[in-house]
């Protein structure tokens, strides 16, 4: 069942016609008959939880919206930065509307005055055709001034950042939508808080997917979302799968399906000749995980990836078979990382330079025996000590390739050290010949010519 993805069930569901012809905006106008309280309470019932990494539950977030402040404003996170991650962007493409419906869903709910959709730089083109959809639903009084005659006015505007993955972090976004450099803010106050929100004003901001995910709780009603998924994570979840699969792509799936099922019954499995060896269960962000038999057979779910000591997240799931070294691939992310880090705060600035540095060193075979413990340590440090998750993000691919994976440290730390004996071994002595005598040397010359 597709709550998202109804292109594969519906063509042209993108168009208006289309999208209204098969329940779309139904959501909305059973929302604007109710309370906006009673509409977050079917949020809450339905036990949504945010899809675009935290997977804090949808309706408690709404909730911290005070109703007594005249101004809020709902801001969607369509940055999708995270690697691996390209699932709002099918979203987008292909049933914008619903986007659309759920965005302005939210914004009855806690009464916003208006809507942003902040899109990733490189989402030019999505902006474009999203504006041609917020104009066919303000001409249908779907968006705008006395939404469905509610006397509720709410506009919608689409903004492009710059490309730069810290502006997925929610206060960041927040600094950019505001023309200000895109670091995170120091919170207290919260985004819902006024003081913390857009232009200081209460905010909420959620994922596209998750946004997307409303306009069917409100249609269907929130036990019929309950009923896909789990307990603890109802629901759908769009797994991005890439790496080294047969059949990368997006896959919308109800969560709980395992590892397994996901990478071998609908990404297709290995190449011929290879086998799974690890997991990024969500990107570079996510603990890294090894493929064994617990592994694959997990339940993706909040919580069951939390027991394997990682997160499901955005559920951008990289694939890595047995031709990959993890060291490089910690390697890789630790560099994105560097490059990422939007320097603001000295732990993430400072350690992901020396994680670079270090970890680049043990890549080239010159690490040195405590060059393993020096990066497990830095790592340890950047944790919890920052203004955003960056932090943390960046140190996830060192502790967990430590933890998972010791022995690819070890292999390339013992190589290190075999070429340092190898340097170190004296100069094999050289036969010294008695000298030839000048005379007889030249008389051996040939002439020349010859």
């Amino acid at each position: 069942m597709y709550i998202l993805f109804r292109e594969k069930d519906i063509p042209d569901i993108h168009k208006y016609d289309v999208y209204t012809a098969n329940g779309g905006y139904e959501g909305l106008r059973k929302s604007v008959a109710m309370q906006p309280s009673e509409v977050i309470d079917v949020v809450k019932a339905s036990g949504l939880r945010g899809r675009g990494g935290a997977g804090f539950p949808t309706g408690v977030k709404w909730s911290f919206i005070p109703k007594s402040e005249p101004i809020k404003y709902v801001a969607v996170n369509a940055d999708e930065s995270e690697p691996g991650t390209f699932k709002d962007r099918q979203i987008m493409e292909n049933n914008p509307h619903q986007l659309i419906e759920g965005a302005m869903i939210c914004a009855y709910a806690i009464q916003a005055t208006a809507v942003y959709i902040y899109l990733r730089g490189e989402f030019w083109d999505l902006a474009h055709e999203l504006d041609k959809c917020i104009e066919e639903a303000q001409r249908n009084n779907l968006v705008g001034d006395n939404v469905l005659g509610s006397g509720w006015n709410c506009p919608v505007y689409t903004h492009l950042g710059a490309g730069a993955y810290i502006c997925g972090e929610e206060s960041a976004l927040l600094e950019s939508l505001e023309g200000k450099l895109g670091q995170p803010r120091v919170r207290p106050p919260f985004p819902a808080q006024k003081g913390g929100g857009l232009y200081g004003e209460p905010t909420v901001v959620n994922n596209v997917e998750t946004l997307g995910s409303v306009p069917f709780i409100m249609r269907e009603g929130p036990a019929a979302y309950k009923a896909i998924g789990t307990e603890k994570s109802p629901g759908t979840k769009v797994f991005c799968v890439c790496g080294s699969v047969q059949k990368p792509g997006n896959y919308e799936l109800p969560l709980g399906t395992t590892f397994r099922e996901l990478i071998f019954d609908h990404a297709g499995g290995m190449a011929e000749g290879r086998t799974i060896k690890a997991i990024l269960p969500s990107g570079a962000s996510g603990p890294i995980v090894p493929a064994n038999d617990k592994v694959l057979d997990s339940p993706l779910t909040y919580e069951d990836m939390a027991a394997l000591d990682t997160v499901l997240g955005s559920a951008s799931v990289i694939v890595l078979d047995d031709s990959v070294d993890v060291v490089w691939a910690a390697m890789k992310m630790t560099k994105f990382f560097k490059h990422e880090s939007c320097g603001k705060c000295t732990p993430c600035r400072e350690g992901t330079y020396w994680l670079d540095k270090v970890i680049s060193r043990i890549m080239d075979d010159k690490g040195r025996p405590e060059d393993v413990d020096l990066i497990n340590n830095i790592a340890k440090n950047m944790t919890g000590v920052t203004l955003c998750a960056l932090g943390d993000f960046a140190a996830n691919p060192i502790l967990a390739t430590i933890k998972n994976f010791p022995d690819e440290f070890k292999a390339h730390i013992e190589k290190a050290a075999t070429a340092a004996v190898e340097v170190a071994k004296p100069a094999a002595a050289v036969e010294r010949r008695p000298p030839v005598k000048r005379a007889a040397r030249d008389a051996a010359a040939p002439a020349a010519g010859d």
